[in-house]
């Protein structure tokens, strides 16, 4: 269960942020409002939510979720893929420290992006990337390690990040799209198959019982309440316009 949250206020570089997307530059007014209505929700939920104010100087800053690794024992500053995330970082250590006593730390030549990331009970899934290398993989499931954790590396090559392709929803339920479908590894789970037309929507978030997933996604939606969960939607279509996904949006723990 989730107690807390920590979201990052959308800058106005937010138009210029990194995207493989092809859906248009995002209108920063609308984002705005869509991350004011993200931070509501998880406020329903019944997280406090600490907001951090804007950071003009990263345009992906947003998704504040990439920068850190949240557990039950430590908290782990990553260390980012993309050169112009690495900056990040530095911001995020001190407000983590408000939370957690131990803070681990990811270092060069290991690159680790937390969308990279899943968690399941005390085990986390590690997916290669352009943003997550051998090197950071290796030292992340050395940290874990440390604190009675595990961890294991996915290999991958349709996808941004592994929580592009894949969310956990807790029971057992793995909603999975694209190549993560037939994955060894993730066979033991109920996977809820995500259509293709709808990958998007794999990216939802299980908080404290209740899922939230992008509007806009029906198939995924009912999918997701057929498997006995409550669903809220948030529309977030100006994030995905720079490869950004409901996860992305907030670190919670």
């Amino acid at each position: 269960m989730f107690s807390k949250a920590i979201v990052r206020i959308p800058c106005k570089a937010l138009i210029s942020g990194l995207t493989g997307a092809d859906l248009g530059v995002p209108d920063y007014d609308k984002a705005l409002q869509q991350h004011k209505n993200y931070v509501q929700v998880l406020q329903d939920i019944g997280l406090e939510v600490t907001v951090l104010e804007a950071d003009e100087a990263y345009p992906d800053s947003t998704f504040v979720e990439d920068v850190a690794l949240m557990t039950p024992h430590c908290a782990i500053i990553t260390n980012p893929g993309a050169p112009s995330r690495q900056g990040e970082t530095t911001a995020i250590k001190p407000v983590i420290a408000q939370f957690y006593d131990n803070i681990e730390q990811i270092e060069n030549p290991g690159t680790v992006e937390a969308g990279d990331v899943m968690m399941v009970g005390s085990h986390y899934y590690i997916g290669l990337s352009e943003r997550t290398n051998q090197a950071g993989a290796e030292q992340l499931i050395a940290i874990l390690e440390k604190y009675q954790l595990s961890g294991s590396i996915v290999t991958m090559r349709e996808v941004l990040h592994l929580k592009t392709g894949l969310g956990y929803l807790e029971d057992n339920n793995l909603l999975a799209c694209g190549e993560f479908l037939l994955k060894e590894e993730f066979q033991q789970y109920n996977i809820l198959e995500v259509d293709a037309a709808e990958a998007y929507a794999a990216n939802s978030v299980w908080i404290n019982d209740t899922v939230i997933t992008p509007l806009g996604f029906p198939k995924s939606k009912a999918l997701i309440e057929a498997a006995g969960y409550k669903v809220i939607e948030i529309d977030v279509c100006e994030f995905q316009k720079i490869d950004g996904g409901l996860s992305c949006l907030s670190l919670r723990f």
